[in-house]
């Protein structure tokens, strides 16, 4: 009897808000890599047409936006792990690299089909080598940076990814009119140089840490400004194609900048300072 009264006596031990915070940004993750699963499985079938790419490029929006997500969860909440790290680049592969390679290949590269597959097998490729690099960089510094750097070597998977969405997204609403037959060598084109440009050594802006200045001020009223006037211009759903092109014009013209100064300054014999907080 007097077991039993111990045992009633004994308190439900208290859940660890602490720890359970970590299973957050996962689900999170989770969230995305379920959206890219399920734009797989429209797109995969036979029977896939306009209005199941668009449909399956909006869940792969939803996916950016839980990757935009987890991340800011993990450092709010300051759960980042190693775990979350490799789970995360996991879900990139599958949401930004399998998915919208499938969706470009069903909706335009299949025209040509030995070129079409190495194409779309190219952009997958190229991403998965990006996130291993990534990676690996990544944990030389640690998994808890004290600052976020200031570049990314390589374009980043999700806005390569988002290019190839976004496109998707506009051809639907202009009737079908991006995905016409002449139109098919440019799409190859764009889909091979996002792909290459994930491999390469071209620096991009992270946008983690930037902080309120003139200068920041006066570049997110351009972006506002340029974004309504593409928005009444053309389409809104060409918003996103201006926003993602933009990205990847700024960290091209800062690469040739770059080229073109250390060219100068080589003829003349000046030393290049080294560009620090690159990852």
């Amino acid at each position: 009897m007097a077991l039993r009264g111990q045992k009633r006596r004994r308190r439900p031990r208290r859940v660890d808000l602490s720890k359970t915070l970590f299973v957050l940004p996962n689900l999170i993750t989770m969230a995305s890599i379920f959206c890219g699963f399920n734009a797989i499985r429209i797109v995969a079938r036979d029977s896939a047409a306009d209005g199941d790419f668009y449909r399956a490029a909006v869940l792969l929006i939803f996916a950016m936006l839980f990757d935009l997500l987890d991340g800011r969860v993990a450092r709010m909440t300051r759960t980042q792990s190693a775990f979350g790290l490799q789970l995360d680049s996991l879900a990139d592969v599958i949401s930004f690299g399998v998915a919208p390679a499938l969706l470009v290949y069903k909706w335009v590269l299949y025209r040509h089909p030995v070129a079409g597959l190495l194409t779309a097998f190219l952009f997958v490729a190229c991403g998965a080598i990006r996130l291993a690099r990534f990676n690996v960089l990544s944990s030389e510094g640690g998994v808890k940076a004290p600052r976020p750097p200031r570049y990314i070597v390589g374009l980043p998977i999700p806005p390569a990814a988002g290019i190839l969405i976004s496109l998707v997204v506009a051809n639907h609403a202009v009737g079908g009119a991006l995905g016409d037959e002449r139109y098919t060598l440019l799409l190859f084109a764009v889909t091979v140089v996002l792909s290459l440009l994930m491999v390469s050594t071209v620096k991009f802006r992270s946008l983690k840490d930037v902080k309120l200045t003139t200068g920041t001020v006066v570049f997110v009223l351009f972006l506002i400004g340029s974004s309504a006037f593409v928005w009444r211009q053309y389409k809104p759903q060409f918003v996103l194609v201006w926003l993602l092109s933009f990205y990847v014009s700024i960290g091209l013209v800062e690469f040739f900048r770059d080229l073109a100064l250390r060219a100068q300054r080589s003829r003349t014999g000046e030393s290049l300072p080294r560009s620090g907080n690159s990852s």
